[in-house]
């Protein structure tokens, strides 16, 4: 929570743009935020007639627009176009306004009332919805069906990244299959992914789109992909080939082996080679993620690698890095090279497409030219390197250079923070957030800095936002507004150092390194001190109240109740403990200990087993998407930390070192660690 004097600064701020009603003077304080807390509870209920009967009371109130927005929400379908339209004229410009918008744009979609459609999109401004763009390049269509290829790309694009079912993206794209703007082998992709993704809804509704006449075979290997291919006998249509395809894709998301054995021993012969490269992708993939040795055997079945995904093209390279002692550079490098050209962009791919042409172009003589392969190794390298991130850090270091904290930028002027000030949604956020309503307040937030403006806010106002953040004690709005200036790198603004003797204190006296308390406390909490996750961890460290019983009792500290996670001091003291055993029971590698953190220690206990590597490469290949993102951007944190801690150059290569099997000589895992 803010304190009321911060509160009474936003009020005023918001005074600047609010046109008040008396009731204003009524709601200010704790009956009108009461009022709006009241009303929010009642939109997740979608009680239509509590928030019917609480409005006028919210009128005046500074986060009036939250409130005449969730009343209209709940009945969107059955409001009027009148209605809609004095509701975006009374909140102009506002996020609520275009957030409404948005809802009633996809409503319009789903009714296919085309006019009214396309009279509103051009006042949309977040253009964010890819079902929203759908629908507009559905239109576009319709009003031109010889247009060019631009539209039924954009569409395939944004069919095939949505994971979950949806109206306007098969719409548009069962309308350009019909006309031949989209190809059959685009739609049963689609399928594939969404199989592979374990989204049943999607997959069938791809399928309906080209096969209505296989739902019922859909439906069938749903329920049982194994009993399935067992049972059929014969795939010569392309449709039943497509068919024993999606089941082998759903059989090689839970048992990988298995679906090898039913190619190898029975459908792979009866597949084309493009289908029978896809299974073997997704099995190698499977495989891959589990940490099998099997994996690049499977792709190595692969006969072309442009058949594969980029995501299964991410498990090869990972496999092939993972392979031993030594990575398999020359796999390494077919992999990213069959990626498409957005994937190879990526820095991970970047970083490790120079890592495997520099295997293989060893340094030149000072005298003589650099050879081609090492030029094109160290242009990548020069492309990425950088102190914003994991593998723009490695670059840095692969090319002689260390983490240093960069010069800050010109401070921010007196009439720049008037105007962040004076920034009717950030103030709105702002309140937001102050009062408990922290997700309204964070997407008021991103749409106030990111989408309100085409191309959002330039990058002295991002700095000026940042820093309206920071003086409130908005650490993740700081954080993250300050993270998205291009150039200018505020490192005090994206590294905050709040409750610092606290953290420096507590570290120091149990052998932490401070650095590596707040690197992880950023990536946990952003330090929101009222954090709780979806599984119930807590606190700035989001301590799970099974840990912090445990950690308690290891610690000795007496008289602990759970409600006592949330106080600032007990979070730290039972976060840091808990670190620190874990940094211990992993022979003090920040890698492993991140990862047992984020995922629990008898993963990364398994994870481990295998040759000793690189902590990057061994990063890279954990299989949980979320540890594996949380394990990098802990120790990216902690590395520009200490550079701004010390003031002295660091290396994440030294905090990352080797990972490997435990030491038969250390002592046996700690068992309590919970």
């Amino acid at each position: 929570m803010l304190s009321n004097f911060i509160r009474t600064a936003l009020i005023s701020g918001l005074s600047c743009f609010l046109v008040l009603t008396p009731t204003w003077a009524q709601n200010n304080g704790s009956r009108g935020d009461d009022v709006l807390l009241e009303m929010n509870q009642a939109f997740k209920r979608g009680d239509k007639n509590r928030l019917t009967q609480l409005l006028p009371q919210a009128r005046g109130h500074a986060l009036e627009p939250w409130a005449a927005y969730w009343e209209l929400r709940t009945r969107l379908g059955e409001a009027s176009t009148q209605e809609v339209q004095d509701f975006m004229a009374r909140y102009a410009g506002s996020y609520q306004e275009d957030r409404l918008r948005n809802d009633w744009l996809l409503l319009l979609g789903q009714r296919r009332d085309w006019t009214a459609f396309a009279a509103e999109y051009p006042n949309y401004r977040m253009g964010d919805d890819k079902d929203v763009r759908c629908y507009a390049l559905l239109i576009e269509h319709l009003k031109n069906p010889g247009a060019d290829i631009r539209i039924a790309e954009e569409i395939r694009k944004n069919w095939l990244a949505q994971r979950e079912a949806s109206d306007g993206c098969t719409s548009a794209a069962s309308r350009l299959v019909g006309n031949k703007n989209l190809s059959t082998h685009d739609v049963w992709v689609k399928a594939r992914l969404a199989m592979e993704a374990n989204r049943p809804r999607a997959a069938r509704d791809a399928v309906e789109i080209i096969a209505p006449e296989a739902l019922n075979l859909v439906t069938e290997l749903n329920a049982s992909p194994a009993k399935f291919l067992s049972s059929k006998m014969i795939a010569v249509r392309d449709v039943r080939r497509e068919i024993i395809v999606l089941a082998l894709v759903k059989l090689a998301s839970t048992d990988a082996d298995g679906a090898a054995r039913f190619v190898e021993d029975k459908w792979g012969m009866q597949l084309a080679g493009e289908e029978r490269n896809w299974v073997w992708g997704a099995i190698g993939r499977q495989a891959a993620s589990k940490l099998s040795n099997e994996a690049l055997g499977y792709f190595a079945k692969v006969s072309k690698d442009a058949d594969l995904s980029d995501d299964m093209l991410g498990w090869k390279a990972r496999a092939a890095l993972r392979a031993g002692s030594t990575p398999r550079w020359s796999l390494v490098l077919g992999a990213i090279n069959s990626m498409s050209e957005e994937a190879r962009k990526q820095p991970t791919w970047v970083y490790w497409k120079a890592r495997a042409l520099l295997s293989n172009a060893p340094a030149a003589a000072a005298s003589a030219p650099v050879p081609p392969q090492r030029a094109e190794a160290l242009a990548l390298l020069q492309s990425i390197a950088s102190v914003r991130g994991f593998y723009e850090q490695l670059a840095l270091e692969e090319l002689g250079q260390k983490i240093t904290a960069p010069a800050k930028p010109p401070a921010v002027t007196p009439e720049e923070k008037e105007a962040a000030r004076l920034n009717a949604g950030l103030n709105r956020a702002a309140y937001a957030i102050s009062m408990g309503l922290r997700p309204e307040g964070v997407r008021e937030w991103n749409y106030s800095t990111n989408l309100h403006q085409r191309g959002g806010l330039d990058e002295r106002e991002l700095l000026a936002a940042a820093q309206f953040a920071c003086d409130r004690a908005i650490w993740d709005r700081c954080i993250n507004t300050s993270e998205r200036t291009p150039t200018a790198m505020d490192f005090e603004q994206r590294f905050p150092t709040p409750y610092r003797e606290a953290v420096l204190q507590r570290s120091q006296s149990i052998g932490l390194d401070p650095a590596y308390v707040y690197g992880l406390i950023r990536q946990e909490s952003r330090f929101i001190m009222d954090a709780r996750s979806g599984v119930g961890a807590s606190g700035l460290m989001q301590v799970m109240p099974a840990t912090a019983r445990e950690t308690a009792r290891h610690i000795g500290l007496t008289g602990f109740t759970a409600n006592q996670i949330n106080n600032r001091d007990t979070n730290i003291v039972i976060g840091t403990a808990y670190l620190k055993r874990a940094l211990d029971d992993f022979g003090g590698s920040m890698a492993l200990a991140a990862a047992a953190y984020n995922a629990g220690p008898g993963r990364p206990r398994n994870w481990r087993n295998g040759p000793v590597m690189e902590a990057a490469i061994w990063a890279e290949n954990v299989p949980f998407a979320e540890t594996r993102d949380y394990v990098k951007k802990v120790l990216s944190n902690t590395t520009n930390y200490a550079a701004l801690l010390t003031g002295q150059p660091q290396s994440l290569k030294a905090r990352l070192g080797t990972v490997g099997p435990r030491d038969a000589s250390a002592p046996p895992p700690d068992e309590k660690l919970p």
